[in-house]
């Protein structure tokens, strides 16, 4: 059986020392995406039973390979990889030909997808709980920028991959990967600190192609550079309603020398709510375009070259090129014929690859797909437990998605979500917030999942409408709910009913009714054409009417005006002023049934007038005018008049008669007249 102990390449496999043999390896890498390594083996045919008996597929599939290059120098150049892809490629006279792919730990995130939220944590904080949730560790953070926590933050139909990606990409963190025999390690950084020199590929010369002396010589034999034309500003925008007034545009200027180099790109919105979050934006957009400013190609045979190291090109005919550059991707193609028969059994190491000046700041480009909401959705109101209204000062609310399978249906839920009305002006407009347990209808701003609005709301079976539906079709209006603990017997309502016949406007008050007119009120009871309409009110407790200025009139124009008091007094007063009653034409009646009727005057007089016909009054006991001592008293049995001084003055005549007469005077009686006569 062939081994590989001190060939040029080794395979480290799942089943074994020595069972599957390296053959031919390609594929690919690059910063910040998946690499990708496509792996020949031979089975050599003394392990042929393990393939004629049916080869254990699955002890390889999602199991850790990796291969070992002896490297000139001593030294040994690993690809560490897993499984994704594993099948028989066909058959030889030295043995059974397989094909594997390689891919790193990362691509397994391409195979879960998920729907949560995360509130409060940052970028690194997100990328962090994603890998721990995924059962992975082999990664390390080597960051030097602060990242600020995301107050808000939705994984929403996506990948666990595309969402830790496009989240790296928005913050311009980049990644690229190191590989050891047993393990491959994920590096996430954001500047040039990150990146790695290899021992020994420091610096690489550049020999060209003809140069056949020098050839198996770690070397790169092909160099191109290219230029491109890029913007030379990037502008970003965006908007905070806490500071509606604030000036959000941020810009980042850096021309490259050359014609229209100051093309500006501007886009809307940022995400973003603070000018210096849109500054550092602005700056990464554009060394994200910048980054492929200018792009080295080259080939080699260099076999340290890999994605994310700094090396020194030198050798090279044109000057400026011998500097520190990064390499950016690499494709390998590496051949060995060592255990196949009818060949030379010489092996094959090149790489091609892309690099650029280490003074360039890399970006990677924005290719991962951003979450696009098609449409609103309902969610659920939720809030503290206790309450049944739960809002902040902008009268947002929180709501529980119906796809959020982590939430706790409590004030935690989501963020603080604004709640669309009608009017919304300042310190005007219309409010009415969406309670608890009421289904909400949720739109996003840009379709983006972190930016939600509630537009409105629906019923459900849990949350019915106020009127009973169909049978109440013709009704509309608005039912309000007391809180707490309020009932349904407990509410606030304008209803309007529009079946034709039995129209009608209800208004309930659950305890108070208070209505201020600044100026005028009009209302009309009844049409002329139409049957009379009737006004009734019903009052439990107390009315008061204040008219602070002006005229209080009601005008009956036909029929009656009736005040009845059951029970209880019937007051009048006027502070200033007079008290007209006008009777035009017919009768002013007072009825006292049971008890006392007094007219009071404290200053002033009080005149009784009768212009045509007569003033009657009439007692069933007694009648007594009195002023002071003097009093004029009529009872059932005479009138008996009183007074300190009588005067009984008649112009033409005055006559007392009676069947007895007594004329009495206890001083001084005296009878005066033209003529007296007595008897």
């Amino acid at each position: 059986m062939p081994s590989q102990d001190n060939r040029f390449a080794q395979v480290t496999t799942p089943l074994g020392k020595d069972i599957l043999l390296f053959s031919r390896m390609s594929g690919g890498e690059e910063m910040s995406r998946l690499f990708e390594y496509e792996l020949d083996l031979l089975i050599d045919n003394s392990n042929r039973a393990m393939v004629t008996a049916g080869f254990p597929t699955n002890k390889v599939l999602g199991q850790a390979m990796s291969i070992a290059f002896d490297l000139p120098s001593g030294g040994i150049r690993y690809f560490h990889g897993l499984v994704t892809q594993f099948r028989h490629h066909g058959v030889t006279d030295d043995g059974f030909l397989f094909r594997a792919v390689l891919r790193p730990w990362l691509w397994f995130l391409t195979r879960t997808s998920n729907c949560r939220i995360f509130q409060e944590k940052s970028v690194p904080d997100i990328i962090k709980k994603v890998f721990s949730d995924n059962g992975f560790s082999d990664f390390k953070l080597e960051l030097t920028s602060s990242y600020k926590p995301r107050t808000y933050c939705v994984q929403y139909r996506e990948t666990d991959f595309n969402f830790v990606s496009r989240l790296m990409e928005e913050e311009g963190i980049f990644y690229f990967f190191e590989h050891e025999k047993t393990k491959h390690t994920l590096v996430i950084a954001d500047s040039v600190n990150a990146y790695q020199t290899i021992a020994d590929y420091a610096t690489i010369p550049y020999f060209p192609p003809e140069n056949i002396a020098r050839r198996k010589q770690d070397h790169i034999f092909e160099w191109q550079t290219a230029h491109q034309v890029q913007s030379g500003t990037y502008v970003l925008n965006d908007y905070d309603f806490e500071k509606p007034n604030s000036n959000l545009v941020t810009k980042f200027t850096e021309k490259k020398q050359h014609s229209h180099a100051e093309g500006e790109q501007y886009d809307y919105p940022g995400n973003y709510f603070e000018s210096a979050v849109g500054e550092t934006y602005s700056n990464i957009r554009l060394n994200e375009l910048q980054t492929h400013y200018e792009v080295m190609q080259g080939r080699g045979n260099a076999m340290g070259l890999t994605t994310g190291m700094l090396f020194t090109l030198k050798d090279h005919y044109i000057a400026p090129e011998n500097t520190k550059h990064i390499v950016i991707a690499a494709n390998f193609l590496i051949v060995s014929n060592q255990y196949r028969s009818n060949t030379t059994g010489e092996t094959q190491y090149e790489c091609s690859f892309k690099a650029i000046r280490s003074t360039q700041q890399f970006r990677p480009q924005r290719l991962s797909p951003v979450p696009f909401v098609q449409g609103p959705q309902t969610a659920t109101v939720v809030g503290k437990s206790g309450e049944e209204i739960w809002t902040d000062k902008y009268g947002r609310i929180k709501v529980q998605f119906h796809w959020e399978r982590n939430g706790k249906k409590n004030e935690t839920s989501s963020c603080w979500i604004r709640v669309a009305t009608p009017i919304a002006g300042k310190q005007w407009g219309w409010v009415s917030l969406p309670r608890m347990g009421q289904e909400v209808v949720v739109s996003f701003l840009e379709g983006n999942p972190d930016r939600p609005l509630i537009t409105g709301s629906v019923y459900n079976a849990n949350q019915m409408p106020p009127y009973a539906l169909p049978a109440n079709q013709t009704q509309s209006g608005l039912k309000s709910r007391s809180s707490k603990e309020g009932t349904a017997d407990n509410f606030n309502e304008l209803r309007f009913e529009d079946k034709k016949g039995s129209e009608e406007v209800y208004v309930h008050a659950e305890k108070d009714f208070n209505c201020v007119i600044e100026n005028n009120e009009t209302r009309k009871i009844g049409l002329v054409k139409k049957d009379a309409g009737n006004q009734t009110t019903e009052i439990y407790n107390n009315r008061t009417t204040t008219l602070k200025m002006g005229h209080d009139t009601l005008t009956v124009e036909k029929g009656n005006r009736e005040t009845n008091v059951d029970t209880g007094n019937n007051t009048l007063n006027v502070k200033t002023g007079n008290r007209v009653n006008n009777v035009n034409t017919g009768n002013d009646t007072l009825n006292v049934k049971t008890g006392n009727c007094a007219t009071k005057v404290s200053l002033g007089n009080y005149t009784l007038d009768v212009n045509a016909g007569k003033a009657t009054v009439t007692a069933m006991v007694s009648i007594e005018l009195k002023v002071g001592a003097n009093s004029i008293k009529i009872e059932q049995s005479g009138i008996t008049i009183k007074g300190i001084m009588v005067n009984v003055e008649g112009s033409a005549m005055l006559e007392a008669k009676s069947p007895l007469t007594t004329v009495k005077g206890d001083g001084v009686l005296t009878l005066k007249g033209g003529v007296t006569m007595i008897n």
